[in-house]
């Protein structure tokens, strides 16, 4: 399977890029892929120290490398907070990839940063089956050129740093480094959460980012909707607002997937994830398009880019 099909650019250039592979959803394997305007592949990405590239992410950076994403199932001692000595995890992974060589320039593990009980995903009954505690789901770049790593069961977003892969704040959930709070007009979760099972943090400027929020794991609902938030960033007070958000046009809840693009004009291109619905709302939030997919057909995301192939 495919995943993840847009435009991007690489040295220079538009380039049409996705991952395909196996396993999507849980543990995967597969490669990246970069086209030219010709339709011609030009170069491929492979995850490397041992790991399989996942399909949730694949960005070139400004810096014409990769930013990808891998998941490690593992074992892990549980004992200290009331589970077993040898319960099998899976962990994120992150990975910079040199696109030329393949060498490995940066690697961040989720378990080496954030503690296993920051995971709002119960622990199946046997120790045996993988747990997916934190599920890795995106890693974008902030304004300032660190990182953005999305986490969809401890409900937040790490901004990371890229030099030492340190945690420099996380919005929202069990270890929040802001107070969240609703600006008028605007609703947190029954959790008191600004977003739950969320999936693509964007950076959109001046300390403001967006991101789809789910709401639901297709188990727990948290909201009985899911929408689009903008939430603003004091980094001085620690206070982080919701400020903005646009609701599924159907009221429905997405259980997984799901992006939000802020077009070039100021629109919000939805994907509704496992939803087989694509909206977009102009900055007001009015609803300008909705289109429903056709035999319940779903997008892992959804992108409103100029494409011009080569003559």
């Amino acid at each position: 399977m495919a995943t993840d099909f847009r435009t991007q650019t690489y040295q220079g250039k538009p380039v049409l890029t996705w991952w395909q592979g196996t396993g999507f959803g849980g543990p995967s394997s597969g490669t990246d892929y970069i086209y030219n305007d010709r339709y011609r592949q030009i170069a491929e990405v492979k995850a490397g120290n041992g790991y399989s590239a996942d399909g949730h992410e694949f960005l070139i950076t400004p810096w014409n490398t990769a930013l990808i994403v891998a998941d490690t199932i593992t074992t892990a001692n549980l004992t200290a907070t009331g589970g077993p000595a040898d319960q099998a995890v899976i962990d994120g992974i992150v990975q910079e990839i040199d696109i030329s060589t393949g060498k490995v320039l940066f690697q961040w593990n989720s378990a080496d940063h954030v503690p296993y009980s920051d995971s709002e995903n119960p622990r199946p009954a046997s120790a045996a089956m993988p747990w997916d505690w934190f599920h890795i789901n995106a890693v974008h770049l902030d304004t300032d050129g660190n990182l953005l790593i999305n986490s969809r069961y401890t409900w937040t977003t790490y901004k990371v740093s890229l030099h030492t892969g340190k945690i420099i704040w996380e919005p929202g959930g069990k270890q929040s480094t802001f107070k969240l709070k609703a600006a008028s007009g605007q609703v947190l979760d029954s959790a008191g959460e600004i977003f739950a099972y969320q999936h693509d943090p964007e950076a959109i400027g001046n300390d403001e980012y967006t991101l789809f929020d789910n709401e639901s794991d297709g188990i727990r609902v948290v909201l009985p909707y899911s929408r689009v938030v903008i939430v603003k960033l004091d980094l001085a007070a620690k206070v982080a607002t919701l400020v903005k958000s646009v609701e599924q046009p159907e009221g429905l809840v997405a259980a997984a997937e799901g992006n939000a693009q802020t077009t070039r004009n100021g629109d919000l291109f939805v994907g509704w994830g496992a939803l087989p619905y694509i909206s977009e709302f102009s900055p007001s939030g009015r609803l300008l398009f909705n289109a429903r997919l056709s035999d319940g057909g779903t997008s892992y995301r959804a992108y409103r880019l100029p494409w011009h192939p080569a003559g």
